[in-house]
């Protein structure tokens, strides 16, 4: 050990750093989610990238990119296995051709409505497991770190 870097600053880390939290939180949630969804073929990314779809516009790419905290390079390549599979389409932005605007298949629809309870019932036990009937506070709070 170094005199200039003593294990009690690694403890701080350990006890104090948010990101390391989160992080791990994040996994071990997301593990949760991935292995719920399992049986219908989705992860929690696609589960959530498939939920964003279904609204009434199909939004183009950087807006579904920055709804998801997304770069735009990320969120082509997350496309792209969900298209190929029928769930989704992605079409030519009729105001601007070079912008695509990216859709829910019925398909992805179909396969929503089966994934939907798997997620109610896999949130349920998480709320469960936190001892809590309302995560409002949490949620708060993660939202006002994501700095939307």
């Amino acid at each position: 050990m170094r005199a200039d870097l003593p294990i009690e600053v690694t403890h701080e880390v350990r006890d104090r750093c948010l990101c390391l939290h989160l992080q791990r939180a994040a996994r071990a949630i997301a593990r949760r989610f991935d292995e719920a969804l399992r049986p219908v073929g989705l992860t929690h990314g696609q589960y959530s990238l498939l939920m964003a779809l279904n609204r009434p516009g199909a939004p183009r790419v950087g807006e579904l990119a920055h709804f998801l905290a997304m770069d735009r390079t990320t969120m082509t390549a997350n496309l792209k296995p969900l298209e190929r599979r029928g769930l989704l389409a992605m079409l030519a932005d009729p105001k601007d051709k070079r912008s695509r605007r990216i859709t829910l298949t019925d398909d992805g629809r179909d396969l929503l409505v089966q994934a939907v309870p798997i997620w109610r019932k896999t949130h349920d036990d998480v709320d469960e497991m936190l001892g809590r009937d309302d995560n409002e506070a949490l949620k708060q709070d993660l939202k006002a770190l994501s700095f939307d």
